[in-house]
């Protein structure tokens, strides 16, 4: 049994499925902190050979998961130069166990989702968002870094590379309709029944035969190449853009203008595309 002793994650269990909410302030900020014990629990979740379905939802309605904690990249610990690693970093490393533990796991977004939220729900099997109120954001590219997390190697296998580079490059907005259509979302639905049609899902699977659920899951990941040689590369590429002084100014000014703020995630699309018109490039 997964143990519930988290202080920025509510799990409630039915059977073989588990809800997992995300509370972190008023943007559901992915810290540090957040990130720790969404490894933690990954780590569990793969020991356990009871469940079957794992559902992330956010006790916020505006927010799954805004983004990475900007502030923490600008503060943190790195090494003067870039160093090109050879085995996923610790953030890799969470978002491939919701990727390839035995379980089935679905992200549900009722509002905003960005930045390292949107890449940990693209490693879940499913995402489902509510109409008119769920929007996905990579807001990197315009504050001076790029998705690092696997945004650039995830999405293209989502909705193609065409229209990744749209996105990344531009630092857009996917509202939901869109993302529907193109692939980013299993499917949207009108807010008040996505609750609905989420967790009736989720029930529906926990009472399947486990190995074939779980032995099907596999067999859907063989059918896609190895994510892991290229989520190696895009962090060795995260590190050169984290390693130059031009990144950590942007990436302050973004703070400045309003990041991480309610108001101002709201807008991330006009905030960040602010933060590369002030600076000089």
């Amino acid at each position: 049994m997964i143990d519930d002793t988290y202080e920025l994650l509510t799990l409630h269990a039915e059977g073989r499925a588990l809800w997992v909410t995300i509370n972190n302030g008023p943007i559901n900020l992915l810290t540090v902190d957040l990130m720790v014990e969404l490894l933690k629990l990954g780590a569990a979740l793969q020991a356990d050979d009871d469940l079957l379905v794992v559902v992330l939802q956010s006790a916020n309605p505006d927010f799954f998961i805004a983004h990475f904690d900007v502030a923490a990249l600008i503060n943190g610990d790195r090494p003067a130069e870039p160093v090109r690693e050879d085995e996923l970093n610790s953030f890799g490393v969470m978002c491939e166990m919701y990727r390839t533990m035995n379980k089935v796991t679905m992200a549900k977004i009722a509002g905003r989702i960005g930045g390292g939220g949107s890449e940990l729900a693209m490693a879940c099997d499913m995402r489902f968002g509510a109409l008119g109120q769920a929007v996905m954001n990579q807001m990197e590219v315009p504050i001076g870094i790029l998705p690092g997390g696997g945004g650039t190697q995830r999405l293209p296998a989502l909705i193609g590379k065409a229209r990744a580079a749209e996105l990344i490059l531009g630092g857009l907005d996917l509202d939901a309709e869109t993302g529907e259509r193109w692939g980013y979302f299993n499917r949207c639905l009108p807010p008040a029944e996505l609750d609905d049609y989420v967790d009736g899902l989720a029930r529906r699977m926990a009472t399947f035969p486990p190995n074939a659920l779980r032995k099907a899951k596999e067999s859907l990941h063989n059918a896609a190449a190895d994510p892991v040689p290229g989520l190696v590369e895009e962090s060795w590429l995260f590190a050169q853009l984290m390693a130059d002084p031009a990144a950590t100014t942007a990436m302050s000014t973004f703070l400045d203008l309003g990041g991480q703020t309610p108001e101002g995630e709201k807008r991330v699309e006009d905030l960040s595309a602010e933060v590369a018109r002030s600076e000089v490039w």
